[in-house]
């Protein structure tokens, strides 16, 4: 069950594959906060991280991961890989609205934030 997609078309899927590995990598460089686990680090100081690619987006961690994600089907040229990727993109997508509801309302300066850096995930966009 996969469509027959042109090599390049699979190569420039690898390559924003590629890219959004090394988007989610500066993100958590940047962030010494970055955690799989959606908390407030009290016992490290915790803060605003508002530099590297938190310029751009409030969520730039998951937005290199979707971009990862939504390649994957390109690059496998498989729909089998699209249904566990629309789960995953959806997964995500809610993870960030719980995410930004939990760091506005215990995160001192993030409701400041997220009214400086207005996008979630795409810069411009959304």
């Amino acid at each position: 069950w996969s469509p027959d997609l042109p090599n390049s078309l699979q190569i420039i899927a690898l390559v924003l594959i590629f890219a959004g590995s090394m988007i989610g990598t500066w993100a958590m460089l940047a962030n010494r906060f970055f955690s799989s686990h959606i908390r407030i680090q009290t016992d490290r100081d915790h803060h605003v991280v508002k530099r590297g690619p938190y310029k751009y987006v409030r969520h730039p961690g998951y937005a290199g991961g979707l971009l990862s994600w939504l390649m994957s089907p390109v690059f496998f040229s498989s729909y089998w890989v699209a249904i566990p990727t629309v789960i995953v993109v959806f997964a995500m997508i809610l993870r960030t609205s719980i995410e930004d509801q939990t760091l506005r309302e215990k995160l001192p300066g993030y409701l400041e934030y997220s009214h400086e850096v207005q996008y979630r995930l795409i810069p411009g966009i959304w």
